[in-house]
C-alpha cells in the first residue's frame, strides 16, 4: 500500500499480474508425486539437510508407501519438472564422479528455491487451520506505547542497529495486534459462531466471553489515547531522522536478496510508518482504527448479552406448568370454602398484575371496609383479538410541520455557533488558571470541565482541539482549590492551569 492525496491504494504493477509457475504442481496432473516430493526436500530442509540427489529422493517416497512401484526414472524426471517449473535448483554432482564417462552423465543433485519454501510453509500452516484463530490482547498495545516513548525520548542518542531492532519490535507488534484482532471478529462473526451462540451451550461461556471482550476495551481506551498522544507529540524531523537510522541499520545487514536502494528502503518505511499513524490517528477526518475497534468490541459486547437474554427467555417460555396447574386445580377443588381459596389462591400466585381502565366506575358505596368482592361487577366491552376484519379507525391527515423542524434546526444552529464563539474566545486566552475567574456562564464551564476531561486522559495531559490548538492542563501541586459562581449555583474546583498554544507543523 502506498499514500496519494491522502488516501491508501494499492501498489499493484506487472510483476503482480504474471502467472506463477511455481503453483503448478499443486493442481498437476501427478499432482501427489509432486507434493510428496516437495514435501521430503521441505522436511530435510527444516533439518538443514539442502541439497539431495535422486536415489536420496526415490529411497524417501518408497519408505513412505505412499506411491507403489516408483522408479528412478519417473523420479529423475518428475525432478526435472520441478526444476522447470522453478521449485528446484539444480546443480551437477561432480563429487560422485570416479571416470570421464560419469562425468559425462552429468548427475544432478536439487534443492528448493525461496518460493518453494515459502509455498511449502503455507501448505503446512493451512494444515492446521481450523477457523480464524486471533485473539484480543492489549499486550502488544502496552508495548507499542513504550516503543513510541522510547522514540520519542531517545531517537537521537539510538545506534543504528538498535534504531532498526526497535523498529522491527514495532513493526512486528502492529502487525500481530491487527492481524489477530481481525482473525478474532472475524470468527465470533463467522456462521460458525452465530449457530453457536443459538445452543444452550453458549451461556456456558457467555460470561467469559463478554469479560474477555470487556477487558480488550479498557485496554484500547487506555493504551489507545497514549499511543494517540505520543505519535502526536513526535516532530516530522524527529521521525524522519529516526526512519533514516532504521534504514542504515537495515543496509548494514548483508542481503544477498534483497538489494534494494537507500532511498527505496526510506520510502518504504516512510508508508509504514503512515499506516501506524493512520491505524492510531487516522486520516483527513476519519475515525481511527482503534476507534473502530472499540466500537467493534462494544457491539458484540452487546450482541452477545443479547443472544444471552435472548436464549434464557427461550428456556423459561418451553418449560411446561401443566402438571403444577393440574396439581393445583384439584388442590381448588378440594377446599371447603371461598375464604380457603382466597388463602391458597394469595400464597400461590401472590397480588395479581393489575390492569388499569380509564374512568371512575359507580360504587355501591363509600365505605372503607367494604371488600371488592362485595361489590357488584362492572362491565367493560373489549375488542376482540382475532384475524377477522377490524372497525375502520378514523383517518387523521398528515399535518405539516415544516414549521417547527425549521424553529428546531435554527436554534440546533444557534446554540452550534454559540458554542463556537465560546470555544474561540477561550482559545485567544493563551495561559490562565481558574483562579483568575471568580463568575462564569454555565457554556463557559460546560467547555472548560470538557476541556480538562480530555485533557487528564491523556498522559501527557494534553490534547489537539479542532481548530489547531494545543491544549494543556496542569493540575496544581499543593492541591489548591478555586470556588465559582454561575447562574445556576456555586462550584469548588481545583486551580487547573491552562496553555493553549497554536500548533506549527
Amino acid at each position: 500500500m502506498r499514500l496519494r492525496g491522502g488516501e491508501f491504494v494499492p501498489s499493484i504493477g506487472p510483476e503482480h499480474l504474471r502467472p506463477l509457475s511455481e503453483f503448478k504442481y499443486l493442481n498437476a496432473e501427478n499432482v501427489s508425486r509432486y507434493r510428496l516430493i516437495m514435501r521430503i526436500f521441505y522436511e530435510n530442509h527444516m533439518r538443514l539437510r539442502y541439497w539431495l540427489r535422486p536415489l536420496d529422493v526415490h529411497g524417501a517416497v518408497l519408505e513412505t508407501g505412499l506411491i507403489p512401484g516408483y522408479t528412478v526414472e519417473q523420479c529423475e524426471q518428475d525432478l526435472q519438472v520441478l526444476h522447470e517449473w522453478g521449485n528446484l535448483e539444480c546443480q551437477q554432482d561432480k563429487a560422485k564422479s570416479t571416470s570421464i564417462e560419469e562425468f559425462k552423465k552429468k548427475r544432478f543433485r536439487y534443492q528448493m528455491t525461496a518460493v518453494a519454501v515459502e509455498i511449502e510453509r503455507l501448505l503446512n500452516a493451512l494444515e492446521q487451520v481450523q477457523g480464524y484463530g486471533g485473539e484480543l490482547d492489549a499486550t502488544p498495545l502496552e508495548t507499542i506505547a513504550r516503543i513510541l516513548r522510547d522514540i520519542r525520548e531517545r531517537a537521537q542518542e539510538m545506534s543504528r542497529a538498535e534504531s532498526f531492532a526497535v523498529w522491527k519490535e514495532l513493526m512486528d507488534r502492529f502487525r500481530r495486534l491487527h492481524e489477530n484482532a481481525v482473525d478474532y471478529y472475524a470468527q465470533i462473526s463467522s456462521a460458525k459462531a452465530e449457530a453457536l451462540m443459538q445452543t444452550e451451550a453458549f451461556l456456558a461461556f457467555k460470561e467469559d466471553l463478554r469479560r474477555y471482550l470487556q477487558q480488550f476495551a479498557l485496554g484500547l481506551q487506555q493504551f489507545g489515547a497514549q499511543i494517540e498522544g505520543t505519535l502526536r507529540a513526535l516532530s516530522s524531523d524527529v521521525v524522519e531522522a529516526f526512519l533514516s537510522s532504521v534504514t542504515w541499520g537495515e543496509m548494514e545487514i548483508p542481503n544477498l536478496e534483497d538489494r534494494r536502494e537507500f532511498d527505496e528502503r526510506m520510502v518504504a518505511h516512510r508508508e509504514e510508518w503512515r499506516s501506524l499513524e493512520g491505524w492510531f490517528i487516522g486520516l483527513d477526518g476519519d475515525d481511527s482504527e482503534v476507534v473502530k475497534l472499540e466500537r467493534a468490541t462494544k457491539e458484540a459486547i452487546g450482541r452477545v448479552v443479547r443472544q444471552a437474554l435472548a436464549l434464557q427467555e427461550q428456556a423459561r417460555a418451553g418449560v411446561s406448568r401443566r402438571r403444577d396447574l393440574s396439581y393445583l386445580a384439584r388442590w381448588f377443588m378440594s377446599l371447603d370454602s371461598i375464604a380457603e381459596a382466597h388463602r391458597l389462591g394469595a400464597a400461590v400466585f401472590g397480588l395479581y398484575v393489575p390492569r388499569h381502565f380509564q374512568g371512575e366506575p359507580p360504587r355501591s358505596t363509600d365505605s372503607a371496609d367494604c371488600s371488592m368482592w362485595d361489590e357488584a361487577p362492572v362491565f367493560r366491552a373489549l375488542s376482540p383479538k382475532t384475524r377477522g376484519p377490524r372497525q375502520r379507525l378514523a383517518v387523521s391527515p398528515v399535518r405539516d410541520r415544516a414549521v417547527q423542524k425549521a424553529k428546531a434546526t435554527e436554534a440546533w444552529h444557534q446554540a452550534q455557533a454559540n458554542a463556537r464563539d465560546v470555544e474561540r474566545r477561550w482559545l485567544r486566552e493563551g495561559t490562565f488558571s481558574m483562579a483568575e475567574f471568580d463568575e462564569l456562564t454555565v457554556e463557559d464551564r460546560g467547555l472548560l470541565l470538557q476541556w480538562v476531561s480530555r485533557a487528564l486522559s491523556r498522559a501527557d495531559r494534553r490534547f489537539r482541539s479542532p481548530e489547531g490548538y494545543q491544549i494543556r492542563v496542569e493540575i496544581p501541586e499543593h492541591g489548591e482549590r478555586h470556588c465559582i459562581v454561575f447562574s445556576d449555583g456555586e462550584m469548588e474546583m481545583p486551580n487547573f492551569k491552562f496553555y493553549i498554544w497554536r500548533e506549527h507543523r
